[in-house]
């Protein structure tokens, strides 16, 4: 069965007041559109657009409770996915996340405590890691991920600071590694606040052609949010600009900030989040501490592999979903002729561009530029056809397992 799915974005302040709409083609409202999800997460399930195909069920969630066998399949007992469109049009939470083993036992130490669900001090909602990964749709996407060799670092303090004398401490804590110079930010000493404080000063007294990617990402972080320790945590980071197609990983324990751009999201169906700086939302130093990762790392990008005509797979090792990625160029092609998605399990399908015909073992459906549907199992791999003759080329991206 493909069964049309869709949702209402979520209103988080740094979202894009028009990304989501355009790409979806509903109304710009005046209001942020950050996150769409696709999915049956129980803090927004996708909606079934025609309820009368699965009973009276009204969202995802709803029909898989009621007929999980239906619905997922007899092997499988739950999505082990979320979908999402992002768009960012200014910087998330710099956060991490954990690894299953930090997760279960963050999530039992705080049931036994009676930590409430919904409290918002809490960290752990759920028992269960976060990896996820990005592809981009805007022709440029922003982000920080991960921390880059400190020796980079060093070199553009020494350009911020320009014989000041005002970031020493800064280069002695880097000196003795990234632990050690997170671990000082973000316990906001009075030094710490004076050299975040002295880094804002330099950056924004630089002139622009001296402005290298970090150093105005500090910058703009400074009049976002000032005095946050995230504004030199950023520093130690890289910087990251994915083009339209790009896309990266984020592992357990990796730390990173989306800062602009419209992007297809995929995780594992978590809201286990542990933040470092730039959010007015609760921030737990020492349990950020205990799941970062101070590897220092080269960018993480994430190139796919491709599988057939047109199709490719972003799928890391050990997570358990993959996502693939089908286009089309707009020409006529016979029925049958299109790209093969290969299928694990309960899948979601959204389109990006064009118009595409999916068709499965049971049944086929067509979906146009913005509309989504949930796959079933029985559907087995599917063929992608692309809207022949339109000239229009199209983009499908499918959540599927691993």
């Amino acid at each position: 069965m493909f069964l049309g799915i869709t949702n209402t974005p979520r209103d988080y302040a740094w979202g894009s007041v028009t990304a989501i709409p355009e790409l979806l083609g509903r109304t710009v409202t005046g209001a942020p559109q950050a996150e769409l999800w696709l999915g049956a997460h129980p803090g927004s399930p996708s909606v079934v657009v025609n309820p009368a195909m699965v009973g009276g069920a009204d969202t995802l969630l709803d029909w898989i409770d009621a007929e999980p066998q239906t619905a997922l399949g007899a092997d499988r007992t739950g999505l082990p996915f979320l979908l999402k469109v992002l768009a960012a049009a200014a910087p998330l939470s710099l956060q991490a996340h954990p690894t299953p083993e930090q997760a279960r036992e963050g999530f039992e130490r705080e049931e036994r405590a009676g930590v409430p669900i919904d409290d918002p001090a809490r960290n752990y909602k759920d028992p269960f890691p976060k990896p996820e990964l990005v592809v981009a749709l805007s022709e440029r996407f922003e982000a920080l991920s991960g921390f880059r060799p400190v020796d980079q670092t060093l070199a553009e303090v020494a350009v911020l600071d320009a014989g000041s004398g005002r970031l020493g401490p800064l280069t002695v804590h880097l000196q003795h590694g990234l632990e050690d110079t997170v671990r000082w930010l973000e316990t906001a000493d009075s030094s710490a606040g004076a050299i975040v404080q002295a880094v804002s000063d330099l950056a924004l007294a630089l002139p622009d052609d001296a402005l290298t990617p970090n150093l105005a990402t500090v910058r703009d972080l400074t009049t976002s949010y000032p005095g946050d320790p995230g504004i030199v945590v950023s520093l130690l980071m890289h910087r990251v600009t994915l083009a339209a197609g790009e896309a990266m990983y984020l592992p357990a324990g990796n730390v990173h900030a989306y800062l602009d751009g419209l992007g297809i999201e995929l995780m594992a169906p978590s809201d286990n989040v542990l933040r470092g700086g730039l959010t007015p939302k609760h921030v737990d130093v020492p349990e950020l501490l205990r799941v970062l990762d101070f590897t220092a790392y080269p960018a993480p990008v994430l190139t796919p592999e491709p599988v057939d005509a047109g199709v490719e797979r972003f799928a890391p090792d050990g997570v358990g979903f993959a996502l693939l990625r089908v286009s089309g160029d707009g020409r006529p092609v016979g029925l049958g002729t299109g790209g093969v998605a290969p299928l694990v399990g309960p899948s979601i399908a959204i389109c990006t561009a064009g118009a595409v015909t999916l068709v499965g073992a049971e049944s086929a459906t067509l979906l146009r530029q913005g509309e989504s549907c949930y796959i079933t199992p029985d559907e087995g791999d599917v063929t992608v056809e692309a809207d022949g003759g339109s000239g229009i080329a199209s983009t499908v991206f499918i959540a599927t397992g691993a």
